[in-house]
């Protein structure tokens, strides 16, 4: 144990209820630290490469004095390899970590295991990049994987995933007294390349087999570029979780709500930039709002479409197409795009039900490169008022987000 370790011992002993920093150098010593860390303690990594380090913490701080984990020098601990952090305890705060060219299974997991899942955490200013083709994570994995709940997921950078399984994955457990609540904000996600299968979404938030219970989420204020893994750049498979103000720059995929109800939609930007199969918002399931969504330049068609409500499978399996049902989409624009609205797309033989009970009313859609609508089913059971459609352009196109204001300060964009 170096001298600046034992001596930071000896002060937390003697003064228990201090807060103290620790500095420590390699995955032994972060060991011994974790496991005495206590709120308001700062645990120090030293600049460096550390290779196939494994460093987990089940200590808890408390929410006005959480125990933090930080980079020396912010991106200057780099983990390479096998390389993983475990958060499995309360309050804790990650910050200024690379993962660089990771080769395992997750780079950061919100557990220590099964039974020790984290709670109100943060993982800030921090990055997960593969930028060498000789380096891959092993089989089905994840840059992140995010249990537990109440936690916090901001201006960090992810990018370059080449394997499968999505970038980013949150597990969602029935607790009805922890619902999962995260906050994921003001990151870049970064250019991904067409995995040719599914299983290449940036963002999953759930699975079919817990889609239906309400996570409430909120996913805002990023930037996803050029993600092109698979045609759902997110994929939602839970309830009542919101998507804002994101900028979508040259996706080749949509922002699907593919299983679960109730999510919201609002203010997003989704700028194709005339980029092959760039899409918009898929909808499938009940209750979804979509509203004040700007759609400029996209060339996708089908599952791509800027705007596409799908065909439902009467009594859907949990991995199916559930009927669109009480959809209000409203007051969204549409500029330049191939395929403005695509209504009944029947994404398995077995739909045959189109959407009832929903609006569709005061959209604006430039109609120089295709149709505003194109229906494919009864779609009686859809009230269509007061959209606005013509030729011209009816406002100045929209720029990209700001990038200074995402992802990593030290990053550089």
């Amino acid at each position: 144990m170096n001298r600046i370790l034992s001596l930071a011992f000896v002060f937390f002993f003697l003064h228990p209820g201090t807060a103290e920093e620790f500095h420590v150098s390699n995955p032994e010593e972060f060991d011994i630290v974790a496991k005495k860390a206590a709120g308001g303690d700062v645990v120090v990594l030293k600049d460096g490469t550390w290779n196939d380090a494994r460093l987990e913490i089940k200590s808890s701080g408390e929410s006005d004095a959480p125990i933090t984990i930080k980079a020396e020098t912010p991106g200057k601990v780099i983990f390479t390899g096998d390389s993983r952090i475990s958060l499995g305890g309360r309050h804790l705060v990650v910050e200024g970590m690379w993962f660089q060219n990771p080769t395992g299974e997750e780079s950061i997991e919100f557990r220590a295991d099964s039974k020790n899942l984290a709670r109100d955490c943060r993982v800030t200013n921090c990055a997960v990049t593969n930028d060498d083709a000789k380096f891959a994570m092993k089989g089905t994995s994840r840059f992140l994987s995010v249990y537990g709940s109440g936690h916090r997921i901001d201006h960090c950078y992810f990018a370059g995933k080449t394997t499968g399984g999505p970038t980013a994955v949150i597990w969602l457990a029935e607790d009805p007294d922890a619902p999962a609540s995260h906050r994921i904000d003001h990151n870049h996600f970064g250019p991904r390349e067409k995995l040719g299968k599914n299983g290449g979404e940036t963002i999953r938030l759930g699975d079919s087999s817990t889609s239906m219970i309400t996570a409430g989420c909120l996913v805002e204020d990023n930037l996803f570029e050029k993600c092109n893994g698979e045609a759902e750049c997110i994929s939602n498979k839970s309830c009542g979780n919101t998507y804002r103000g994101n900028y979508f720059v040259e996706v080749s995929g949509a922002l699907t709500l593919r299983h679960g109800n109730n999510c919201f939609v609002e203010g997003n930007h989704f700028l194709g930039g005339g980029a092959k199969g760039t899409g918009g918002v898929r909808v499938i399931g009940e209750g979804h709002v979509v509203t004040g969504n700007h759609f400029q330049d996209l060339r996708g068609d089908d599952e791509r479409s800027a705007l596409c409500v799908m065909m439902g499978i009467p009594n859907s399996p949990a991995n199916g197409y559930f009927q669109v049902k009480g959809a209000k989409i409203t007051k969204n624009r549409f500029l330049n795009c191939e395929e403005n609205f695509l209504i009944g797309l029947q994404g398995d033989s077995k739909a045959k039900l189109p959407p009832i009970e929903s609006v569709i009313s005061e959209n604006r859609i430039q109609t120089n490169k295709g149709k505003a609508f194109e229906i494919q089913c009864d779609a009686s059971g859809v009230k269509m008022e007061g959209n606005t459609t013509g030729e011209e352009p009816f406002e100045a196109e929209v720029t990209a987000i700001n990038r200074s204001s995402v992802g990593p300060e030290w990053w550089k964009h």
